[in-house]
């Protein structure tokens, strides 16, 4: 009779144990995490949305088998750090981030949080990455590799502005990678000697300094301007693009807002489009790889817009075969 009591002691506590263990266990399950800086906003953020398509052709669902945790970043520089260290002590199983001051930033932060940078310019510059083939550390995804495109914008610029032979180049600091801004001005100075222009430098440091500035280049008699690629202009292109028109000064840029606000101009890598393939390093990482095994991408295509609007309101006619190279055309 003991021994049958003490069986069904030992039933009895099993039983109890039962729903204790799956608890636990359903208590340790979590969905995995990204972390994801999202960059200067336009409206809406066409960037943001590339990467949550992606992600769902991945066959992922936002609060089903994923959670983003999404934090917004106005442009000001330096801003990132801050955003960095609240998603890693989350803590997050990768972190997305746009620039190359925050990829910076975030590797500050960590060296075990895999991070995917959607469209860094200055990788291996910046320190982030060893090489783009093979990055080593915890850092990886798609760059951006503007520097190379000086001579190619200023070109496209000598075809829509006839004649032209003074241009402004307006420069915003690089305070992370102080040295990569002053990279990307050496190799506009070198092309646009190679063409015979002659360059006149502006330096913005501040959303403040934008009207002076396009004063300073209408006192300067240069006849268009070209921007050196650098987060700042994409949280203020609307200002961008609506001063340039008023002091009927011609812009080339590299961001899609500013030639949308009025800029003339626009060529270089569509930052949409890196980011839908940030989420398939996102999924990759996910999947076990690992970033220091993973070769940054460069982009495959560089993309040309022409706002004729801008260029009617500036009494430029642009040249046909312009106008056919162009991905888009705004009217």
């Amino acid at each position: 009779m003991i021994d049958r009591r003490r069986c069904l002691l030992r039933a009895f506590l099993v039983i109890l144990a039962v729903p204790s263990t799956v608890g636990s266990q359903q208590a340790t399950e979590r969905l995995p995490r990204i972390g994801i800086i999202a960059d200067p906003p336009h409206s809406p953020n066409l960037r943001l949305a590339a990467f949550r398509q992606a992600l769902q052709g991945l066959g992922y669902r936002e609060g089903k088998n994923v959670i983003l945790e999404i934090r917004r970043w106005d442009g000001t520089s330096g801003a990132t750090a801050a955003i960095a260290a609240e998603l890693i002590g989350l803590p997050v199983d990768v972190l997305v981030v746009p620039t190359t001051g925050a990829a910076i930033a975030a590797k500050r932060e960590t060296s075990t949080i895999p991070i995917v940078a959607a469209g860094a310019g200055a990788l291996v510059e910046g320190g982030v990455v060893t090489s783009l083939a093979r990055p080593g550390g915890n850092v990886t995804g798609v760059t951006t590799i503007q520097s190379e495109l000086s001579a190619k914008r200023l070109e496209i610029l000598s075809e829509a502005v006839p004649g032209l032979s003074e241009v402004g180049v307006l420069v915003s600091p690089y305070r992370e990678v102080a040295a990569v801004g002053e990279r990307y001005l050496r190799e506009t100075q070198d092309a646009a000697r190679r063409l015979g222009l002659h360059l006149r430098v502006v330096r913005v440091e501040t959303a403040a300094d934008l009207e002076p500035a396009f004063q300073a280049a209408t006192r300067d008699k240069v006849q268009a301007c070209i921007i050196l690629p650098n987060p700042f202009w994409g949280a203020n292109a609307q200002r961008v693009g609506e001063i340039s028109l008023r002091h009927h000064l011609p812009v080339m840029s590299q961001d899609v807002g500013i030639v949308q606000a009025g800029g003339l101009l626009d060529y270089g890598v569509d930052l949409t489009s890196l980011w839908g393939r940030a989420a398939v390093y996102v999924d990759s990482i996910l999947k076990g790889a690992k970033p220091a095994d993973l070769p940054v991408e460069e982009p495959a295509r560089y993309r040309l817009i022409v706002n004729l609007k801008s260029a009617k309101a500036l009494g430029l006619t642009m040249p046909q075969s312009l106008l056919l190279r162009a991905d888009q055309v705004i009217q």
